[in-house]
This record gives C-alpha cells, sequence and structure tokens, in this order.
C-alpha cells in the first residue's frame, strides 16, 4: 500500500476550490449534485483508510481476537509508520462512527418530533399549524407534507403565498434532505469536508428558489417572499429540512433571484476558473477511490498471505 494508503485522508482537500466558487459560478441544482457526490466519495474513501489502518494497527495490540499471522512483519510492512498510524486510526475511526451515529440519531429524534407534532390534523399535503412563531419547513417521507405556521401565513399575501408552497414543494421534489443527509455524514467523516456541507446547505435552499421561481413565473415574489419570511421568523420549531425561513445568507438568495436566472448546464467550461476547479476535485475524488481501492486490494492479499488455511 505505501503512503497511497494516507491519501484518501488529505484528497478532500481538493474540493475547496469548487465549494467556494460553485455557489457563485454553478446552476445551484449542478452545484448540489456535484458537490454531494464529491463529498459522499471522498468520505466513504477516507473512511475505508482508517478501516485498513485500524485492521493494521489492532493486529499489534496484545490479546487481539484477529489471527496471529496478522501481525506479522510482512503486514506491518504493508503501512508505513504502521505503530503511530494503526493504533491512531483507531480512535479516529471510533470517533467517526459515533460522530455520524449521533447525527443520524438527531435527524430520526427531529423527524419524530415534527411527525408527532401532526397528530391529529388533516392528512393534506399542506399542514397549518395555528402557531404563534411563523415558521415554515418541508417534512419528507412516504407522506411527504409541507408544514407552515398561520402567523407566517398572515404576513404574506396571495403571490407570497404561493412562492412559499412552490419552495417547499421543490425541497420535497428534488429530495433535497438526501443531498443534506449526505453531505452532513461526510462531514463528520472527514473534517475537511465541512466546508462542501456548509455550501451544499446554501445550493439547496438556492435550488428551490429557482424552482420557485420558475413555478410562480416571477423572481421578484419568490424573493420578496424570503426577504419578508426572514424578517418575521426565528426559523423553523425544529432542525428540520430547511424551508424560507431557514438560517443561511438569505441576502445572498435575495440578490441571486433579483439578477438573471442562473445558466443551466452538466458541466462548466474547462476554461474556466471554476471548470479547472470541478475538474480538480474530479481528478482528486478520483484518485481517492482508486488509492482506497488498490490498499484495499494489496492489504487483502497480504493478509491472505500472512493466514494459515
Amino acid at each position: 500500500m505505501g503512503v497511497f494508503v494516507f491519501l484518501p485522508l488529505v484528497l478532500p482537500l481538493t474540493a475547496w476550490p469548487i465549494a467556494r466558487l460553485a455557489a457563485h459560478h454553478l446552476h445551484p441544482r449542478t452545484a448540489t449534485w456535484l458537490l454531494s457526490a464529491v463529498a459522499g466519495v471522498l468520505a466513504v474513501c477516507s473512511t475505508l483508510c482508517l478501516v485498513l489502518l485500524m485492521v493494521v494497527g489492532t493486529a499489534q495490540l496484545p490479546g487481539n481476537p484477529l489471527p496471529d499471522g496478522w501481525s506479522d512483519p510482512e503486514v506491518r510492512e504493508a503501512v508505513p509508520y504502521d505503530e503511530v498510524a494503526g493504533k491512531a486510526a483507531i480512535p479516529a475511526l471510533i470517533a467517526v462512527f459515533a460522530a455520524c451515529a449521533k447525527a443520524s440519531w438527531r435527524h430520526h429524534r427531529v423527524r419524530r418530533s415534527a411527525v408527532r407534532a401532526l397528530i391529529g390534523l388533516p392528512d393534506t399535503s399542506v399542514a397549518v399549524l395555528p402557531d404563534e412563531a411563523p415558521y415554515a419547513y418541508a417534512l419528507p417521507g412516504s407522506r411527504s407534507r409541507i408544514v407552515v405556521s398561520t402567523a407566517l401565513l398572515s404576513c404574506l399575501d396571495a403571490p407570497e403565498r404561493r412562492a412559499l408552497f412552490a419552495h417547499e414543494r421543490a425541497h420535497l421534489a428534488g429530495f433535497h434532505h438526501r443531498f443534506l443527509i449526505a453531505v452532513q455524514l461526510a462531514a463528520r467523516a472527514n473534517p475537511f469536508l465541512r466546508p462542501l456541507s456548509t455550501v451544499v446547505a446554501y445550493t439547496a435552499e438556492r435550488w428551490a428558489d429557482e424552482d420557485a421561481a420558475d413555478a410562480v413565473g416571477s423572481r421578484r415574489v419568490v424573493a420578496r417572499a424570503i426577504g419578508k419570511a426572514a424578517l418575521v421568523s426565528r426559523g423553523a420549531p425544529a432542525p428540520t429540512l430547511a424551508g424560507v425561513a431557514a438560517p443561511g445568507p438569505v441576502p445572498r438568495r435575495v440578490e441571486a433571484l433579483l439578477g438573471p436566472a442562473p445558466v443551466s448546464r452538466r458541466w462548466p467550461p474547462v476554461c474556466t476558473a471554476v471548470g479547472m476547479a470541478a475538474w480538480a476535485a474530479a481528478a482528486g475524488t478520483t484518485v481517492s477511490a482508486l488509492s482506497s481501492a488498490n490498499a484495499a486490494l494489496t492489504l487483502f492479499f497480504v493478509l491472505k498471505a500472512a493466514t494459515p488455511l
């Protein structure tokens, strides 16, 4: 394996340039898909790297349940600095699984609380809660629903309400919660991926903004609805899928809606800064995947040769 086993731990740095440029130069839909895919692959590769290092490190510990052959010199030589890297990977991997489990449990708990709050209401696509706190959010699931409070509805006129509902329907139709969960777990698997998680949270909102503008036929109405909701809202009562009044750079969203619609293309031109950044992220992701696969296969054959039949 050599030093290539360590590459997936640091290759997420190659995605930082595209994370910085994507929100400004790519269509929000393209940016969300690209950054989510890159974050997911890089997170899996870095986690696999820790697993491989942990196998070598665990084999050195006294009393381990692994075959004796796994602690042979041939196995240790497969990983540079095996004593330090292998043992350091054990607490790192535990921290990764603990952080991902905590995030998953938090998501499940929030979703369960949100569903419980709708008990007794009519089974319609839009649930209006009599609440003095203004908020709106989309609740995905087998029976997806839009939840909005009467306080927020009272602050919006008819066109702005249509923009509000179009925005939330865009979240549900685009399955934006899956992108958000994926990048949140990726950021917990590798801290270098946190910038991508932050940008995807913004581009998912921008994606819903653009779909809402197409649905209502007016970018200015959507911008006005976002601005009003941000002024009166303190956010959803629980950190569910982001809605119109979600925390974030609302002025940037309004400014983008008051400007021309973004150009939709699958991949940015190579000769531009964002195009080069996208190719750099793609190259880093590919190298990370190949390094992980090579390290896994190498360690497999080394362990197989060291393990007696």
